[in-house]
């Protein structure tokens, strides 16, 4: 039984499981929910015998625009202000392996994830991305590793799983800048394996896709994608655990709070280091 979900939609068809992201305004944002969610539902996933592959699609006009700083803002405001003390800092450092297990938990799945990007993918649609194991756009997507713009580390996947998919030098240079690229500098890179010209042919490339792994022995395919993890994985969960400690001590800061008060003043922020 699949739980109901208020982020997200899921339907089974011939062994394809589709979880399509639901918009709000443009394109999904992960409040709440989705993070409390999402290891129940890939759980569920993982131990339904009618599925055999999973495919991660965002309605409205993008795939997602990453972590809902208004909707996650007060329980953020809680752990993350100036004076955090030690108490804060531990529940902050509870709350970073949360979210880690929300996105975890796609690639944990032993049935195959295909990420069908369209839109923008922002900051924690790249950590999703990054989990799953095939990632194919529309030619308007665009990707962008912006953490840093908001005075944070990635934390819940992106620097864990990105240098094994494009390379260090690349992930090195999105993490750094917190620049946008386009699908055709994504596909030169290796974080998309093919670009379709519009959306309606991406989503015909996914179907496709997934039925042709769904045709095939899903054991095998499992033992695939188990045999493939036990590599990338394991590497994984030392950058998760290190990321999770950096961010509990260095998180709070004058700058956050200057990215924050920018990000609501429509501005650019001015950081000082502190």
């Amino acid at each position: 039984m699949l739980p109901e979900l208020t982020w997200a939609t899921v339907t089974v068809t011939d062994h394809v499981a589709v979880v399509a992201l639901r918009a709000q305004g443009k394109a999904s944002r992960m409040g709440p929910a989705f993070w409390n969610e999402m290891p129940a539902l890939f759980a569920a996933l993982d131990a339904s015998e009618d599925v055999r592959v999973i495919v991660l699609r965002g309605e409205g006009e993008g795939f997602s625009h990453g972590l809902d700083l208004a909707a996650m803002g007060p329980e953020l405001a809680q752990v993350v202000g100036p004076a955090a003390g030690a108490r804060e800092r531990a529940k902050l450092y509870a709350m970073i392996q949360r979210l880690q297990r929300a996105i975890s938990s796609v690639a944990a799945c032993t049935k195959p994830v295909i990420a069908a990007i369209h839109g923008w993918c922002i900051g924690g649609g790249v950590d999703l991305a990054s989990a799953c194991d095939i990632r194919i756009c529309s030619a308007d997507a665009k990707f962008s590793v912006r953490e840093v713009r908001l005075a944070m580390v990635a934390d819940v996947g992106t620097l864990a799983r990105l240098p094994a998919i494009i390379g260090e030098g690349a992930t090195r240079e999105l993490a750094f800048t917190g620049a946008d690229i386009d699908a055709a500098r994504a596909l030169r890179l290796g974080l998309v394996s093919d670009v379709h010209a519009t959306p309606a042919e991406l989503w015909t490339a996914a179907q496709v896709m997934a039925a042709q792994i769904a045709a095939n022995p899903p054991l095998t395919v499992q033992g695939i994608k188990q045999v493939l993890n036990m590599r990338s994985e394991r590497s994984a969960a030392e950058s998760l655990q290190t990321v999770a400690m950096w961010n509990a001590a260095h998180l709070p800061s004058q700058d956050l709070g200057e990215a924050m008060a920018a990000f609501v003043q429509r501005r650019e922020p001015k950081f000082s280091g502190r």
